[in-house]
């Protein structure tokens, strides 16, 4: 065997090696946040627990903890982000059954809400609580929520004649994410009425009157 060949070779075995690792760690990263959320949502907001009580829940050693994060405040700000990239999805599945700007809207504003609701919003309401001590790292996690929300509303204000969708977009965002984690820490479900009104609002971004 050549060493050209040998080299080949070796490069092959350590790429499929580190793509096991990578599988490996990826479910082992996946298996720290679903029982922190777990753990969290069992808690509420009574206390916060304690990286033991994650990694007994999820079944793991401290080592496998701190090989993907340096502290529980990095794995409440992943949590964070895990949440918001969630729900993005989620509400562009909803926005993209509808056939209007304005429908799309009006589901965006739904499925940002729905966080306040039910089961939902006690788990919503145990992560934000875990995250009220965090650093500046996390806490811009925890803004990030705005930006990417915003986005899926870009399209429809634009159709919709918004002179600066960019802006207009980021603003509905903030403020409607500001009245979710009104309603989560009032521990009070958005009536029907409420989401109308804050249906008008967004639509009122785009075009006062």
């Amino acid at each position: 065997m050549s060493g050209d060949t040998a080299d080949d070779l070796a490069s092959r075995i350590a790429e499929r090696s580190l793509a096991k690792r990578g599988a490996n760690y990826a479910a082992e990263v996946r298996r720290l946040l679903d029982a922190a959320l777990a753990v969290m949502k069992e808690r509420g907001t009574a206390s916060r627990p304690r990286v033991a009580d994650i990694v007994a829940a999820a079944g793991l050693s401290n080592e496998a903890f701190y090989r993907h994060f340096s502290s529980k405040d990095a794995l409440v700000a992943a949590l964070l982000e895990d949440g918001t990239l969630r729900l993005r999805r989620y509400v562009d599945h909803q926005m993209n059954k509808e056939p209007t700007p304005e429908r799309k809207i009006r589901r965006w504003v739904e499925g940002v809400l729905a966080q306040a609701i039910g089961e939902t919003a006690d788990t919503t309401r145990a992560v934000e609580w875990n995250a009220g001590g965090l650093g500046e790292d996390s806490m811009k996690a925890k803004l990030s929520a705005d930006r990417p929300m915003a986005s899926l509303l870009h399209e429809p204000f634009t159709e919709l004649g918004s002179a600066e969708p960019d802006f207009d977009a980021l603003l509905a965002s903030h403020a409607v994410l500001g009245m979710l984690a009104d309603y989560l820490w009032r521990r009070v479900e958005p009536s029907a009425a409420d989401i109308d009104r804050i249906y008008e609002f967004c639509l009122r971004t785009v075009n006062p009157r």
